[in-house]
């Protein structure tokens, strides 16, 4: 498989997104089944293997180790914070909350090397910049967590570029990952300029446009709880396939890769 640079690592161009194990896209899967997906993808040459605090409230993290702690030295380990699952009601039931304060950053560091079954995350994001905390803030104790060998590089997860721009200022950050597919351009606003600026890795996130660009889906198949329910590009009928009830991938603009900055796919 081709290769990448991220950051200071070198990554299989194509890398595994795992999100879809726990979370997201209807029920999880079984242990078994995500174990052998995990395997599966070192097998082939992926080593690039991306999770988050947030996936199945922890559920991922737990997963990946669980199956990989044992090939940990094959692949480059990615997971995010400052977007976590809280039980604000005390009920148990779990909800999604952003939070970049500092001590909320590193208490979700430190969870996240416990699940993980791991010393060092080699790439740390974060999962969604909080507005109500400076990003410098966020980004300053990310730097902590470098300095302390917690973590080895800094990310970024759907920011524009005038973030990435004071969020480097604090911290060099390896990578900024954010959706780009053939149905998602925004990245081509300034993000990727800045990236190439900066000297950043652009990693894209469902580069098959969440299914959509494998082949005709129905959306009515979908999972009650499948999050792609929700997105407007998914609205039933509004590409309708042959049977008028399902979406058929279109033809779209094709992307080159600029070599003055590296991309890698991460799939989800």
């Amino acid at each position: 498989m081709q290769e990448r640079q991220l950051g200071p690592f070198s990554v299989s161009a194509i890398g595994l997104g795992c999100m879809n194990l726990s979370h997201a896209y209807g029920p999880p899967v079984s242990a078994a089944q995500g174990e052998r997906v995990l395997l599966a993808a070192l097998d082939a040459g992926v080593t690039l293997f991306d999770t988050a605090a947030l996936y199945g409230f922890g559920a991922n993290e737990t997963l990946l180790g669980q199956v990989l702690a044992k090939h940990r030295s094959r692949f480059t380990l990615a997971s995010k914070c400052g977007m976590t699952g809280v039980d604000a009601a005390g009920d148990g039931k779990f909800v999604r909350v952003i939070d970049g304060r500092p001590e909320t950053i590193r208490a979700t560091c430190e969870a996240a090397l416990q699940r993980l079954q791991t010393d060092v995350i080699d790439l740390y994001y974060l999962h969604r910049w909080d507005k109500k905390v400076p990003v410098e803030d966020s980004v300053g104790a990310l730097a902590d967590l470098v300095a302390a060998g917690k973590i080895r590089a800094i990310g970024l997860s759907e920011v524009s570029a005038a973030t990435l721009r004071k969020a480097h200022a604090v911290h060099p950050i390896a990578a900024v990952q954010t959706e780009y597919s053939l149905w998602t351009r925004n990245p081509e606003i300034a993000v990727l300029d800045a990236c190439r600026e900066l000297g950043v890795a652009f990693v894209a996130f469902s580069p098959v446009a969440r299914g959509f660009l494998c082949g005709e889906m129905d959306v009515d198949a979908f999972d009650a709880k499948d999050i792609r329910r929700a997105m407007p590009r998914f609205a039933r009928g509004l590409h309708p396939g042959p049977a008028g009830a399902g979406l058929a991938a279109a033809p779209g603009r094709g992307h080159h890769p600029d070599s003055r900055h590296h991309e890698c796919g991460a799939s989800a």
